[in-house]
């Protein structure tokens, strides 16, 4: 890859950010005799008292063992929208530098450019929904901070090529986001696996899909001990409350359970898969790699709308560059997935 020094990225004033030291921070010695009388809290234990643990170093030493990937290099956050965040504000100059998206994607990248008063510069995936590594590469220039991949992709479920994310890490000097939110459901390895061969690369996962834990926030960041030591200066000090602690290391003690409802879901999308082909008015079901599914109708506001009277609620994104007539529907249980079909069944003929 072209030659890469994670410091020329990093925004002045972050190089140089003293960060807060909170009292947790502040020693190391823990134990049943300990008196915790540094963080003024309330002394009364009712298992909420006192701040939880600002690196979370109990889930990150699970998670490692769970994902094969050292504690060093892991960062967690209140959802994958503040470790997202992290990155803006580590890394980009407001009013100055520059990324690239490539829609039709996650909206967030957008929203949290126009936040830190980043320009965002869009190049539309092509047909099949893949990098156009050339006009990607073409796009950058010396104020170009971040590539954002989404894979597999939201809204379009598909997981992008190797080859062409391999062609970006090469060939970009600053740092590569791949957000793998769904990664659980892809057949393909996760990005993970290639940390140590690339230093820009980044990789972002979330509780929030295959572990079912979307309501307890927890977001994770893995990348090179450089990037997270800077993305560590300006994290809050407290950003994982204790709860979502606690409710994360219970759930990746029961792996054995992700696994199966995972392989639930990937039966349904492929049931849902073959009842959704017979139905007139769906013109194409997209390949997916995720627990979801986008499909072209011949009217997507008019076949959202009568799905919402009958109690359905799917995602219209027609609004999104090459998603005319689409709607992205979620694999759901059992139940649910019949009753999405007998309602497609019904309105068949209107």
């Amino acid at each position: 890859m072209k030659e890469f020094d994670i410091n020329s990225l990093v925004r002045p004033n972050v190089a140089s950010l003293k960060p807060y030291s909170s009292a947790r921070d502040e020693f190391k010695t823990q134990g049943p005799e300990m008196v915790f009388l540094d963080a003024n809290e309330n002394p009364n234990d009712s298992g909420l008292n006192r701040y939880p643990d600002p690196q979370q170093n109990l889930l990150k030493q699970k998670l490692s063992e769970v994902k094969n990937v050292p504690v060093e290099n892991i960062l967690l956050g209140n959802g994958s929208d503040e470790v997202l965040d992290l990155i803006f504000r580590a890394f980009c100059e407001p009013g100055k530098d520059n990324v690239v998206t490539l829609p039709p994607t996650y909206g967030m990248y957008k929203v949290l450019a126009d936040i830190n008063d980043i320009e965002n510069r869009e190049v539309l995936l092509n047909h099949d929904y893949e990098p156009d590594v050339t006009a990607i590469l073409n796009q950058v220039n010396n104020s170009t901070r971040i590539i954002f991949l989404c894979s597999p992709n939201n809204p379009s479920g598909n997981s992008f090529e190797t080859e062409r994310i391999e062609k970006i890490l090469e060939n970009f000097k600053g740092l590569v986001v791949i957000d793998e939110a769904y990664i659980d459901f892809s057949e393909k390895d996760s990005w993970t696996e290639e940390l140590q061969k690339y230093p820009n690369l980044i990789v972002t996962q979330t509780f929030s899909k295959a572990y079912g834990m979307a309501g307890i926030r927890l977001g994770i960041l893995y990348a090179s001990e450089d990037i997270i030591r800077i993305l560590n200066r300006i994290k809050p000090p407290y950003n994982v409350n204790q709860l979502t602690q606690n409710e994360a290391l219970e759930k990746l003690k029961k792996l054995d359970n992700i696994k199966l409802q995972v392989s639930d879901i990937l039966n349904g999308r492929r049931c849902l898969i073959k009842e959704l082909v017979e139905i007139n008015f769906i013109s194409k079901v997209y390949k997916s790699d995720a627990n979801f599914l986008l499909i072209e109708v011949d009217n997507a506001n008019k076949r959202y709308d009568q799905l919402l009277e009958k109690g359905i609620v799917v995602r219209n994104r027609s609004n999104q560059p090459l998603c005319k007539n689409c709607l992205r529907i979620t694999i759901g249980t059992q139940p649910e997935n019949q009753k999405l079909i007998k309602a497609l069944k019904e309105i068949e003929n209107d």
